[in-house]
């Protein structure tokens, strides 16, 4: 037995794999990839005993091990090739207790292979409440393995199945005889694949056949053997795989009716099913849908306020007290005007992302979100997209870099393509900062009806703008890329459940320090920079600019004289002459230069906007330390006319580009690593930042 052995968990979508996954690793899980492949895996150590750790791997569901997809294809390739580093030394098959007719075809593949396998049956809960009973010795006597009884949501049987797999370790148990045996069927085929290639597993030999076009670890010479092997004997694959599975289901049913005791009327409904007539209907499903989402929107602003006021609060309190208690100095300067304002500007939008991320952790475990993802599945397919795509666009809400990475569950390449090209223009959590100071900038803070916050309609309204602007590029594209594959959508949907508090907390917790940790440091870095090039200038600039402003005839206030010394100063500093250099370009969008340095900066990424006008503001500013980043931007006045500066057409002009805008190099990194090529990310970037200030510059003009 190895030191660390590799336990597999496997199992069709929904059928609590990965609940199961999170209760025996808990915090300790951790996110990569797997070796040699840019689909992600989830792994994390298992105490079985005090002795022993192993490794657990979440490898992605699939219903057989015949893949349709790049993250399908991953789990027949490590199952089939014994040299893998994650190949397992006991797969623990999770099946849905409810529904074991169609999770055991997975099993049975599994198992043919030679892995030595574990039935962990899962959502026995369910099972009672369709009045079905499984026998779980029964179930063991006919599959010739252990069978264990868990329920993956409270860790109910965690250690009885570390009692199966200690003695799957030590003594591998495996079924007499194949589910299907090919030998039987094709055997001077499987003898021809077995006696070239060293196997010892009919079963194996099999998908050497079948699939060695898509194993990474067979060379080009071995695969054009293995095509001449098919050649030689006449080797029809789509009939073969068809007969195999009536072969495998015949099996299987004679397993269900031993094992399985169902009570239930055939005519009697679920709750599940119930609650489904209306959550899919044509028409209540969609308006059940929006007020959902309305509920959010209003949710992120009315309960957030209060924790981001104090934040807001606690930050310009922070500054101020630091700049009385230090020495004048450009550290203290760096601290305060530069790293605390930036990072600052960004910490008090915590609340309202751990909102975003807690709502939708609760549809997610309900079940509700894959309620949505089918309803979707109608607009979708009208605007060209395979109805997989609605899941990352959905989790583009959240970030579009894994939500690109998602689309490796989409078969087809065409429709996989316009996924990743417009899953950018759904409104991530990163613009969220940059849309609620706006919006507070400009929308009254009141109700309609007396229920719903008009700056909570207005966010709700960003979102979907991004939503629709997604299906009309998507359209557009379909338009442009001609193919002549056709795509499927086939999802199970899960019965309603009570979320896991847990898992919640989880989720938010990891979302909410990934999005800080990784926002933060690219705010730190560019704070610093950013606070060295507005305190500094060409030569002589900065001190006769502030000499021109003292030799002025008209006397000023001190905190005037201050405040214009401040302004006149980061005028003449390298980043205002870097602002004013862009100016014009982006002057007919109705900003001016200090937007334009924020515009700049934020290319590293969406939500560094807000910190820089937090550095700029601060630098820009005299001596009222304790006022926030919204006074600041509510005080800002125009230069030119003497007039607020931002004004609805101005807060409504930048929140439509970033609506659109590309602002995110990340994601054009993501992008690239997806389609293993830098033309479709400058694509993503040029169409996106052309609708941005088309876009931008509409609504300048229609409101000025």
């Amino acid at each position: 037995m190895k030191s660390s052995p590799v336990i597999a968990l496997v199992g069709n979508p929904n059928a609590g794999k990965s609940s199961l996954f999170n209760q025996l690793t808990g915090l300790r899980q951790k996110t990569g990839n797997f070796p040699g492949v840019t689909v992600d895996k989830k792994s994390g150590p298992w105490s079985i005993t005090d002795q022993l750790t192993a490794n657990v791997v979440d490898l992605p569901g699939v219903y057989s091990i015949y893949p349709k997809s790049l993250d399908e294809q991953i789990v027949t390739d490590i199952l089939a090739n014994p040299a893998h580093p994650d190949y397992p030394d006991v797969a623990v098959v999770v099946v849905d207790a409810s529904n074991l007719h169609r999770n055991l075809l997975l099993f049975t593949q599994i198992a043919d292979l030679g892995v030595p396998v574990i039935l962990a049956l899962n959502m026995l809960d369910v099972a009672r409440q369709q009045a079905k009973d499984v026998n779980a010795v029964r179930l063991a006597m006919q599959l010739g393995v252990p069978v264990v009884r868990i329920n993956a949501r409270t860790g109910e049987g965690i250690e009885p199945l570390k009692k199966a797999v200690l003695g799957q370790l030590r003594k591998p148990t495996l079924q007499e005889k194949l589910f299907f045996d090919p030998g039987e069927e094709a055997a001077d085929l499987i003898a021809d694949t077995k006696a070239q290639y060293q196997l010892g597993n009919n079963y194996l030999a099999l998908q050497y056949v079948i699939q060695h076009d898509g194993f990474t670890f067979l060379n080009h010479q071995q695969q054009a053997g293995l095509d001449a092997i098919i050649t030689k004997h006449q080797f029809n694959e789509p009939t073969f795989q068809a007969g195999e599975t009536i072969t495998r289901y015949k099996r299987i049913a004679n397993v269900v009716a031993e094992t399985v005791t169902d009570q239930r009327p055939a005519d009697q409904a679920t709750w599940t099913q119930k609650l489904d007539r209306v959550l899919l209907h044509p028409v209540w499903g969609y308006a059940i849908f929006a007020l959902v989402l309305m509920l959010i929107f209003q949710a992120i602003f009315a309960w957030a306020q209060p924790f981001m006021d104090g934040i807001d609060t606690g930050v310009a309190w922070l500054n101020g007290r630091l700049k009385d208690s230090l020495p004048e100095g450009p550290l203290t300067d760096l601290l305060t005007d530069g790293i605390l304002a930036g990072v600052g500007g960004i910490l008090v939008f915590i609340p309202q992302i751990a909102f975003l991320f807690l709502l939708v952790a609760l549809l997610e475990e309900s079940g509700y979100m894959s309620r949505v993802m089918v309803i979707m599945d109608r607009i979708m397919r009208k605007f060209g997209l395979n109805g997989r795509s609605v899941v990352p666009l959905i989790s583009g809400v959240a970030c579009a870099v894994p939500a690109i990475m998602a689309t490796r569950s989409i078969g087809t390449r065409r429709d996989r393509l316009i996924t990743i090209l417009v899953t950018p223009l759904m409104s991530c959590s990163a613009r969220l900062p940059i849309y609620t100071i706006l919006i507070a900038l400009v929308v009254p803070n009141q109700r309609v009806l007396g229920i719903f916050n008009v700056q909570g309609l207005a966010l709700m309204g960003l979102y979907l703008l991004g939503l629709v602007s997604a299906l009309l590029a998507a359209y557009v594209l379909k338009l442009v890329l001609r193919s002549k594959e056709r795509s499927f959508f086939i999802m199970e949907l899960p019965t309603f459940k009570l979320p896991r508090w847990n898992h919640v907390a989880l989720t938010v917790w990891e979302s909410v320090r990934a999005f800080v940790w990784e926002a933060g440091r690219v705010i730190l870095a560019i704070s610093i920079v950013l606070w060295v090039l507005a305190s500094y200038g060409p030569g002589d600039s900065m001190q006769r600019a502030e000499e021109q402003v003292r030799q002025q005839s008209q006397p000023l206030a001190a905190d005037e004289l201050a405040n214009r010394i401040a302004s006149e100063r980061l005028e003449a500093s390298y980043a205002g002459r870097f602002g004013h250099f862009i100016e014009p370009v982006i002057r007919p969008l109705g900003y001016d230069w200090k937007i334009g340095i924020a515009l700049i900066s934020s290319f590293a990424a969406r939500e560094v906007f807000v910190g820089t006008m937090s550095t700029i503001y601060s630098i820009g500013t005299g001596d009222d330390e304790g006022v926030t980043i919204r006074e600041r931007l509510r005080q800002e006045r125009n230069p030119q006319t003497g007039d607020r500066m931002y004004t609805p057409a101005l807060a409504w002009s930048l929140l439509i580009f970033y609506v659109f805008a590309m602002m995110c190099m990340s994601t054009l990194a993501a992008t690239h690593r997806e389609t293993k090529s830098w033309k479709w990310p400058m694509v993503q970037l040029v169409y996106m930042m052309a609708l941005a200030y088309g876009a931008a510059f509409v609504t300048y003009h229609s409101l000025s």
